[in-house]
């Protein structure tokens, strides 16, 4: 679980998990360059069980992971809202999302949800429609779900957040 050189190019996942939608977004990243290689969702059914809907999950992220052959990943981190039950659903998807490039040996970063939209649009509260444009922008991409923006999104960030991080190790002698 190395971070790859800081110029190479690099095959990174964004997951933007959730209980009914857990979105995936591939890009490539090559110093400042991004390159679009993939999106979706992993939606299992509504009348499943929690632990089998969290099973689905599972294997729908070890598929696209076996696919797409990311060498990093980024997930979002949960916000603590009123709903308490709804948190703690949504966490057990999010450790899923962690779990699952994880057994793959996938170093998982993670960020806030103001920071993914601080990095793409440039404010911390932007909209979904404002990160739809910038994903056009930035990646020529148009998702086929907000969770699949929500996921591209999230991939971008760490691209861009991960040179800083591995600047930073470089300098450090680690």
């Amino acid at each position: 679980m190395k971070a790859q050189p800081i110029r190479a190019a690099v095959r990174i996942i964004g997951i933007d998990p959730g209980l009914r939608r857990t979105g995936w977004g591939v890009i490539e990243s090559e110093g400042n360059r991004l390159i679009y290689v993939g999106c979706g969702s992993v939606e299992p059914p509504d009348d499943l069980p929690l632990a089998n809907r969290l099973l689905a999950i599972h294997e729908g992220l070890a598929k696209v992971l076996n696919d797409f052959q990311p060498l990093e990943a980024a997930v979002e981190q949960t916000f603590v809202n009123k709903d308490g039950v709804a948190t703690l659903k949504l966490g057990q998807a999010r450790g899923i999302a962690m779990l699952a490039p994880a057994m793959f040996g996938i170093s998982v970063a993670e960020y806030a949800p103001n920071q993914v939209k601080k990095t793409v649009v440039g404010a911390g509260h932007a909209d979904k429609g404002q990160i739809a444009v910038m994903l056009k922008i930035l990646l020529k991409a148009e998702p086929p779900s907000a969770d699949a923006a929500d996921a591209l999104a999230i991939a971008i960030t760490h691209a861009h957040h991960r040179q800083g991080q591995a600047l930073r190790m470089k300098v450090a002698g680690l």
